[in-house]
């Protein structure tokens, strides 16, 4: 996606294109093939949902074939993890690479021990205790249970996207607010948990024995497989 002369413009396939992705479940499928797939283009050709799908579709608010919406029932779906993990922009990484992805982002540390080592900072730590008996979060609910906001934290949706990118949180699903009779209003909103009371601690953890550096060499090569114009700078500043 891209602005040019004062217009948006998404870069996909034509609707009769055979390779074009036509559901939510061909998604998933396409996902768990090839491991990591961001939302949007970037540098990396063909390296995204955007490119396989059909411009027109996306935003058009019909689950059967908007895009924008398919990422809302993926990420409830939990089949695969979704969240801002691409140069702290969305995408998805299957759940057999997951573990893997983990061990690289957080150079083997739980967020506990990142912590204790003095490699995170106040913010990310204000919002990481908010899960501490586990659950999930609405946005707009651990901004303030973290103390972000006026005269308090600022930059809380930055911390967030580290956060995402180091994968201590990744987005379970997308709800509407509620007002105070009960009603839902506005668009959809993430919800934030962490990865492991998603899909438990023993699967998040499963690479924690190997280097960090191999998990990110295997990342890099499996990308590589797939999109085989990707040089090594683009790897890096995709997903690094």
């Amino acid at each position: 996606m891209a602005k040019e002369t004062g217009e948006w413009i998404m870069y996909g396939l034509e609707w009769d294109d055979p390779l074009r992705i036509r559901s939510w479940r061909e998604l998933i499928n396409w996902i768990n093939e090839i491991g990591f797939l961001p939302l949007f283009k970037n540098e990396i050709e063909g390296f995204s949902v955007e490119e396989h799908t059909f411009g027109p579709f996306w935003w058009s608010g019909n689950p059967a074939e908007d895009p924008w919406i398919w990422r809302e029932i993926i990420a409830r779906s939990g089949e695969v993890a979704y969240g801002k993990f691409f140069g702290k922009k969305s995408g998805f990484v299957s759940l057999s690479w997951f573990p893997a992805f983990a061990n690289y982002r957080r150079d083997g540390y739980d967020f506990d021990a990142r912590w204790e080592d003095e490699l995170a900072g106040i913010r990310s730590k204000k919002i990481m205790d908010c899960f501490a008996d586990g659950g999930d979060f609405m946005g707009v609910q651990l901004k303030k249970d973290a103390r972000f906001g006026k005269g308090k934290e600022k930059n809380f949706d930055g911390v967030i996207a580290d956060l995402q990118m180091q994968t201590y949180l990744t987005i379970k699903d997308f709800r509407r607010k509620v007002n105070k009779w009960g009603g839902e209003y506005g668009m959809p909103v993430c919800i934030y948990s962490r990865p492991e009371d998603v899909w438990g601690y023993g699967m998040v953890s499963s690479c924690y024995r190997e280097d960090p550096e191999e998990c990110r060499r295997k990342i890099y090569e499996q990308v590589r497989n797939n999109f085989s114009s990707a040089t090594e700078k683009q790897l890096e500043r995709v997903l690094r």
